[in-house]
């Protein structure tokens, strides 16, 4: 009698993203790629992650009509850390900063990403070789009781930690002996060199781990309580996969998770080797480029927000520029553009979905003013977030923050004074409160392209958008469609600069974006005059995003190629983050501070030797064993593992000299699976 082959495993895919959370339930049987057994999407609900990714699994499971139990691995990537850094969110930190001068905040945007967030600088770091200077953190241990009480963790970066983190490892276990809070140090986020990028990486990375962790722990709570016993995973920047409980202490790796999970979802789905991907969500459009099959990196580290971490990720640019964008109006011109982005708003159409008469109602009043006023068709709302990450506030912050509740406020009754307007972004800055607005995806509920949400109230604030006047004093729309159709028209004309911009980074021309961004609009625009230019990519473009085949309908004339929108485009990251490998490295760097003595410092140990061929195999052995245990921390028990060595020597007088070595590990291997 034959034995019954055993069913394939099936693969649980989530993207948690900053206005849907999308499932797919995927199997390795049913061809080459595989085959989505059921998709589903539900709304993000900020205030209790696990609700959104309840309602997008529960559905799968439903359609598939799967016994939870045959799940064997749960893997998700989510946006929420790059949104956050884009929007400016994030928790209140302490940044400690060891052996350098106040001065050093002024490079490389540290100054500009702490904002208004406590610095205690301590004597003490080292020099390139990992040779000491005396440590003092007298005051550091001063300021612990106060800050406690107003952070919710720490960022701890010393001088050359990277070549012997002694010191932030006193720091660290000082922090962690008097408060219990989260601390993260410099050296376990990166080995590079550039004391104030480091900081400002180890920052962010600070600033983003409670928001990660709430996100962990809802998804384990749901998957507890379905009784589905695998293990979790999720998407690094790279693409990569690490276990849920790695990404909790490297949170800062996350960002241009799901922008990562979408390329390897493009990929999969359609085949295609060399594109460029252009994904469009509710607050961002991520735009990379395909080589041969894979992503191409920034070996730089990746930028968001403004910011250049020293994190390795895709070689992505994201825009503030989303089906959930701001609309505003451009101040002064007669006819004024319409203006997208950054910031993302709660578009008016899901304000009205969740709350009702409380939205339209307020939005009804203000269409009976005989005059359009400035902050029509504006809301305040809570996001629901835990009181403690309310800590630190002001006292115009706390004031104002207690008179907005769950139920959305129009901002014309709330605030009283210009003052209270940037009291009031500084609040949405922290992630405390949510602003509701005109959004594209309002001008696509008016004009019966999208039908989710409440249409009513998309139209409202359609209406009182059209009555703003220009220059003239005219009106700036004749009705709410013709106005929707204007913020439609400029988005997929946006997307399809921002994807030339790209294109024309990629290409290494970044160092003259002003030109390249003028250049792209007259092309664009096919501007009539004397130089007529036209533009065109080598490449199709991969559309991605629940709104891309609406977006990106026109997007092929802009661009000079075909834009290819996959089936699945809507659940790609899902999809992506179900599909890819873990992936991890550990370097370790061998020095000679002085002749016939060689350092190596690996990971937190620094060791020194008299011959150069035993630090070299000593390096090597170290940065295997680190990378082994990284890997099987990050979620696979069948690493392979490759060794690179790069060294730096001179010749003198004919003699060979060495100056220092770099040598890398990298592991890599499929995600463990539930038996």
């Amino acid at each position: 009698m034959t034995a019954k082959p055993k069913p394939s495993p099936l693969f649980l895919g989530i993207d948690t993203g900053g206005t849907y959370t999308d499932a797919v339930l995927w199997s390795e049987a049913g061809g080459p790629s595989g085959k989505v057994l059921a998709k589903a999407k539900a709304l993000t609900t900020r205030h209790d992650l696990a609700v959104g990714i309840s309602g997008a699994v529960d559905a799968v499971l439903e359609m598939a009509g799967t016994d939870p139990a045959a799940i064997k691995l749960v893997s998700m990537s989510t946006t929420l850390a790059t949104n956050a850094l884009v929007e400016g969110q994030g928790g209140r930190v302490a940044l400690v900063m060891i052996g350098f001068a106040e001065g050093d905040l002024a490079r490389d945007g540290l100054k500009a990403a702490l904002g208004t967030d406590p610095v205690v600088f301590c004597p003490g770091g080292h020099d390139v070789h990992g040779n000491a200077a005396k440590l003092d953190l007298s005051g550091l241990e001063a300021a612990l009781p106060e800050l406690e009480k107003s952070v919710s963790g720490f960022a701890v970066c010393a001088y050359f930690a990277t070549r012997n983190p002694a010191h932030e490892l006193s720091a660290r276990n000082l922090i962690r002996d008097r408060t219990g809070l989260p601390v993260t140090a410099s050296h376990e986020l990166s080995a590079k060199l550039g004391g104030p990028r480091r900081a400002l990486t180890t920052l962010l990375n600070a600033r983003l781990i409670s928001m990660i962790d709430r996100l962990v722990a809802a998804t384990e709570g749901f998957l507890a309580a379905r009784n589905i016993a695998a293990p979790l995973m999720v998407v690094r920047g790279d693409g990569a996969l690490v276990s849920a409980a790695f990404a909790r202490q490297r949170p800062i790796e996350t960002i241009l998770s799901g922008p990562a999970a979408s390329l390897v979802g493009a990929r999969h789905m359609t085949g295609i080797d060399d594109a460029v991907v252009s994904d469009i969500g509710g607050t961002t459009t991520d735009v990379a480029v395909l080589d041969k099959g894979r992503p191409r990196l920034d070996p730089e580290g990746a930028t968001v927000g403004g910011f250049r971490t020293m994190v390795e990720a895709v070689a992505m640019r994201t825009f503030g520029l989303g089906g959930d964008s701001e609309v505003a109006l451009e101040d002064g011109a007669l006819n004024p553009r319409i203006l997208l982005g950054p910031r993302r708003l709660v578009p008016l159409a899901l304000a009205g979905l969740m709350h009702g008469e409380a939205v339209t109602s307020e939005l009804e009043r203000q269409l009976r003013a005989p005059n359009p006023g400035r902050m029509d068709g504006r809301l305040a709302v809570r996001t629901g977030v835990p009181e403690r990450l309310a800590a630190g506030l002001t006292g115009a912050e706390a004031k104002l923050y207690e008179l907005i509740g769950a139920v959305p406020q129009a901002l014309d009754r709330l605030l009283t004074s210009n003052a209270q307007n940037a009291t009031l972004n500084r609040l949405v800055s922290r992630g405390l409160v949510h602003v509701a607005g005109f959004t594209p995806s309002d001008a696509a509920h008016v004009l019966g392209r999208q039908a989710n949400w409440d249409a009513a109230a998309a139209r409202l604030g359609a209406e009182l958008f059209a009555r703003r006047r220009d220059g003239r004093g005219q009106f700036i729309a004749a009705s709410p469609e013709a106005i929707s159709e204007r913020v439609l028209t400029a988005l997929t004309r946006l997307s399809a600069e921002v994807i030339l911009e790209t294109a024309f980074a990629e290409d290494g021309l970044d160092g003259a974006a002003t030109v390249a961004h003028a250049l792209v609009q007259r092309a664009v625009d096919a501007h009539p005059g004397i130089a007529r230019l036209s533009v065109a990519l080598d490449r199709p473009v991969i559309g991605l995003g629940a709104s891309a085949p609406l977006h990106y309908a026109g997007l092929a004339e802009l661009v000079g190629n075909r834009c290819v929108v996959p089936q699945d485009t809507d659940v790609a990251n899902a999809l992506g983050a179900v599909v890819g490998q873990v992936r991890v490295s550990a370097e370790a760097r061998v020095s000679q501070p002085k002749e016939g003595l060689f350092r190596v410092a690996s990971g937190e140990s620094v060791r020194d030797f008299n011959d150069e061929a035993a630090a070299i195999a000593a390096a090597e052995k170290d940065v295997r064993a680190i990378a082994a245990g990284r890997a099987k921390d990050a979620g696979t028990d069948s690493a392979d593992i490759e060794i690179a060595s790069e060294y730096r020597v001179s010749t003198v007088e004919g003699q060979r000299m060495f100056i220092e070595a770099h040598v890398v590990a990298v592991a890599s291997g499929r995600p463990r699976i539930a038996v």
